[in-house]
């Protein structure tokens, strides 16, 4: 009976390992793939593997915004804060990095909305944007200091669940009115556009839309393994506790502050790395990207794909937005009706996202 018992044991190990095996061997198999892609671009028009430029520019959008889901997973998946305002985050990103690219393209003059609108010399904030470096630091700095600002704030006022969910709209909407101002000095409801060049390459050619989708994927790569290192870790289990019981954990000594608002900063440096990464690529950032309805659509793809997971998001958001590509084309009117059907879907019948799926399936094989 015990050598029966000790065989099963180790069957059921053996297989959770293999079982693990496989899952590793296909996340790494998915991001070798996104790595790869962008270079097709690159053959010859008549190759069967060529992409077009139109594909490319997609997968590299689609990449950028599967980062802000990532982004978002961390502080809602892991320290259970659901944020409907990171679209703030990931257009900060833009705009910091857009600037740059705006002083590119008009070279020793005032970018063209400043010239229509009479300004005669550049803003304050405006000063040192012509250099890519500072604009680098401008993409990490600006949101993670929001952010920062915010988090202690709110953090330190227990401000906690829904409340805090529509207070981070809240503060999306009234950055989305102030942008839109034309006296900010960030383009009004035009936003910045008609960029030229990248450290004075073509940005419009193919080598450069290689380079900037293989990049997303890099960075999505290596944001995804630091943040899986990072909760594996005491830090990421403390983050768990946070979400299953706060109250208990300061119970215990712990100052959830600080954990809460360094999960918090980080995810809103991540968004905005995403933000400057999909700006040279889509060709435009405007204040509509910090519409409420986009970072309320960022919660649907971590939800969708499986929040508390890392690789569930990076999935969900591919696949909506995949299959939003398809509709907001050949549906226009029908997107937001389907994309609210399948919010009350996953909420219903899949409540631990298209992972959870894989899971129930992989356990069914099992048995």
């Amino acid at each position: 009976m015990k050598i029966t018992t000790l065989f099963a044991e180790k069957s059921e190990r053996t297989s959770n390992i293999t079982t693990k095996s496989y899952g590793t061997l296909s996340i790494a198999m998915c991001f070798a793939v996104m790595l790869i892609v962008p270079w097709l671009h690159l053959l010859p028009a008549e190759s069967a593997f060529y992409l077009s430029a139109y594909w490319v520019t997609l997968i590299g959008k689609i990449m950028c915004l599967a980062l802000v889901a990532l982004a978002l997973d961390l502080v809602w998946g892991y320290a259970g804060i659901l944020s409907l305002g990171h679209g703030l985050y990931f257009a900060l990103g833009g705009y910091a990095f857009g600037m740059y690219l705006m002083r590119e393209s008009a070279g020793s003059e005032l970018p063209d909305f400043m010239r229509f609108l009479s300004w005669t010399e550049l803003p304050w904030y405006w000063v040192g944007t012509e250099h890519f470096l500072w604009a680098l630091i401008l993409v990490v700095l600006v949101p993670g200091l929001i952010a920062f600002i915010f988090g202690f704030f709110a953090f330190r006022s227990k401000i906690k669940g829904v409340y805090f969910s529509i207070i981070t709209q809240a503060m999306t909407f009234a950055a989305a009115l102030l942008f839109f101002r034309n006296e900010t000095g960030f383009g009004g409801n035009n936003g910045f556009t008609g960029f030229k060049t990248i450290l004075g390459m073509d940005i419009t050619s193919a080598s450069m839309r290689a380079t900037l989708c293989f990049l997303t994927a890099l960075v999505l790569l290596l944001c995804y393994l630091g943040l899986r290192y990072l909760m594996n870790q005491p830090y990421g289990r403390v983050l768990g506790a946070i979400r299953d019981s706060e109250n208990r954990l300061q119970y215990l000594g712990y100052r959830t502050l600080w954990y809460k608002l360094s999960a918090w900063v980080l995810s809103a440096v991540i968004a905005g790395i995403a933000g400057a990464l999909y700006v040279p690529q889509a060709g435009i950032i405007n204040p509509s990207e910090m519409n409420p309805v986009n970072s309320i659509e960022m919660a649907v793809w971590v939800a969708a794909g499986g929040r508390g997971t890392l690789i569930g998001p990076i999935l969900g958001a591919g696949l909506i937005n995949a299959v939003k590509t398809y509709f907001t084309v050949a549906y226009p009117e029908a997107w937001l009706l389907i994309l609210g059907g399948l919010f009350i879907v996953v909420t219903l019948f899949l409540p631990k996202g298209v992972i959870g799926l894989f899971d129930r399936f992989k356990k069914e094989h099992d048995a």
